[in-house]
């Protein structure tokens, strides 16, 4: 019993560790961005989309765009964007972002930002 106690308090440890480590990323370079109001301010459906520091820019052969609905390669897998997580106001930096979490080991979109494709 005692060691079954041990083992689960040092994995719930663990888990804790990774999990504060990985919820965010940013480390201050971006605080005199004149953007970062904007970034912060940026909302999905699915919640905050954060700031730059939180997001991925995506190349313009990781993304696609057919009939106002879009698909990005994110770790090997090509995932559907759903469209709640498009976000619709004007992109003022013109790269495609993409906000993404993991559910069941597996990307998602929880926001999405359609660049210019130029």
């Amino acid at each position: 019993m005692r060691l079954a106690r041990l083992c689960a308090t040092t994995l719930l440890g663990l888990m804790t560790l990774l999990a504060t480590s990985a919820l965010a990323r940013d480390d201050g370079r971006y605080a005199n961005s004149p953007l970062k109001p904007w970034f912060e301010s940026l909302r999905s459906e699915y919640g905050q989309c954060c700031s730059d520091a939180d997001g991925y820019v995506i190349a313009d052969v990781d993304w696609e765009s057919d009939k106002g609905h879009y698909r990005v390669h994110l770790d090997d897998e090509w995932v559907v964007v759903p469209d709640g997580a498009v976000i619709t106001e004007p992109n003022k930096i013109g790269r495609t972002m993409v906000w993404k979490h993991y559910i069941d080991g597996h990307p998602r979109v929880r926001c999405f930002m359609p660049g210019s494709m130029t």
